[in-house]
C-alpha cells in the first residue's frame, strides 16, 4: 500500500499543488513520530512501553531474552515510570564466555533477576535530570535500583555520563533519553553488576 501526500511547488510567483505517491515503507521509515529515537536500527516510539520497544531493537536481543527468562516482562510493561539502563548485545558479549548462557538457565533465575533489576531505577531520569543531580552533588549522584543497590553517576566531559556499579565497573550512556510511555531507556555499553 502506498501513501499519497500533496506537495506544493512554487515557481516564478505561481504555485501548484500536486499529489505525489510515496511507497508506504519509505513513508513509515522516513516520517517517524516526533521524539522517536532509533535504537538497534529500529524506531523507539514514546507511546509504547519499555518492553514493547526493546523487543524491536536488534542491539538488545540478549537483554530481551534475559528479561523474558527472569519473568520481568510484566513488571517492565507496567505503568512505572522506570528508567532502564539497557546494556547492548555487545555489552553482554564482554562478559566472560558462557556467562549469559548460564544466567538464563531456570536454576539461575534469582541471580539473573538480581542483575537485571540492578539496571532499573524507579522514576523518570532523563540525562538532564541526572546532570543536575551530579552538579548538585559536587560531581557525583547516586540512584537506588529496584534490586536495592546503588548506581553512581559522574560526568566525563561536558555531556557524557558514566554509570559506576557497586563493584567499580563503569559504563557510558551511549544513546540517551529514549522516551517510553512508562519511563525512559538509557542505552549503556557495559553490563552493571550489583555488589
Amino acid at each position: 500500500m502506498n501513501k499519497v501526500i500533496r506537495i506544493a511547488v512554487f515557481a516564478a510567483g505561481a504555485s501548484l499543488t500536486a499529489p505525489v505517491v510515496i511507497p508506504m515503507a519509505f513513508a513509515q521509515s522516513s516520517m517517524m513520530a516526533p521524539n522517536t529515537v532509533s535504537v538497534g536500527g529500529m524506531a523507539m516510539y514514546p507511546n509504547k512501553t519499555i518492553v514493547a520497544n526493546a523487543v524491536n531493537s536488534q542491539d538488545h536481543t540478549t537483554l530481551v531474552a534475559a528479561v523474558k527468562a527472569a519473568g520481568l516482562v510484566g513488571a517492565l510493561s507496567g505503568p512505572g515510570p522506570f528508567t532502564v539502563f539497557a546494556p547492548t548485545n555487545e555489552a553482554f558479549g564482554l562478559l566472560p564466555a558462557g556467562t549469559v548462557d548460564t544466567l538464563v538457565k531456570p536454576e539461575n533465575k534469582a541471580t539473573l533477576t538480581k542483575i537485571l533489576t540492578y539496571h532499573v531505577v524507579s522514576g523518570d531520569y532523563p540525562t538532564t535530570k541526572i546532570r543536575q543531580m551530579i552538579l548538585a552533588g559536587n560531581g557525583k549522584a547516586e540512584l537506588k535500583t529496584l534490586e536495592g543497590g546503588t548506581l553512581t553517576f559522574m560526568m566525563n566531559g561536558s555531556s557524557n555520563i558514566i554509570v559506576t556499579d557497586e563493584k567499580g565497573g563503569m559504563a557510558d550512556i551511549t544513546i540517551a533519553d529514549v522516551m517510553q510511555s512508562n519511563g525512559v531507556i538509557q542505552v549503556i555499553d557495559k553490563v552493571l553488576m550489583p555488589g
